[in-house]
């Protein structure tokens, strides 16, 4: 991790208070699977659990420095080989070794997963456009193009109205142009 990121390593100690390999692998897998909608409660009691944190502000800065790794591995495509290589030397070498074997373990399905989740493009260089395909239901679509309509009315009363108040002002410009 970056300099900016320094301190947040002194938090991964904690990891090795977890009863097992396994305890560790459930973290990192709950936090990927939660990586769109945060941890409930639930997990949160489960993780202080397995730590034996007493309070979510331990909890808290390690999960902050493991979502950090994960998206470090699997956002910025860094190659499996190259994990161990984002951990400086202050960290456990033991911690080192099990956080790259798991995130090794991971690394293929999570990168399949960040692919998955994007909208599939088909840049058309010669066209200077780029295609866009999104999958909607037919309520969904009917309720977005119901809002552009609306949009587009509302921008439409706007304009003219935007329209008419210059068309007020310059007449009153040319009257007092003509007075002076």
């Amino acid at each position: 991790m970056t300099d900016r990121n320094h301190g947040l390593w002194r938090h991964l100690p904690v990891l090795v208070r977890a009863n097992s390999k396994e305890s560790v692998e459930y973290i990192l897998q709950a936090l990927w699977r939660t990586r769109k909608t945060g941890l409930d409660d639930a997990d949160r009691q489960i993780f202080r659990q397995m730590l034996q944190l007493q309070n979510d502000a331990e909890l808290d800065s390690l999960l902050v420095c493991l979502r950090i790794l994960i998206r470090r591995c699997v956002y910025e495509t860094v190659n499996k080989d190259d994990i161990q290589n984002l951990f400086p030397a202050e960290v456990l070498p033991e911690l080192q070794r099990l956080l790259t074997l798991l995130l090794q373990k991971f690394h293929r399905e999570w990168h399949d997963d960040v692919l998955k989740d994007q909208p599939e493009g088909d840049a058309r260089s010669n066209l200077g456009k780029l295609d866009m395909k999104f999958q909607l239901s037919k309520d969904t679509l009917e309720a977005k193009l119901q809002s552009i309509y609306i949009l587009k009315d509302h921008l439409s009363d706007t304009v003219s109205n935007v329209g008419i108040a210059l068309f007020f002002l310059i007449l009153l410009y040319d009257a007092f142009s003509c007075h002076t």
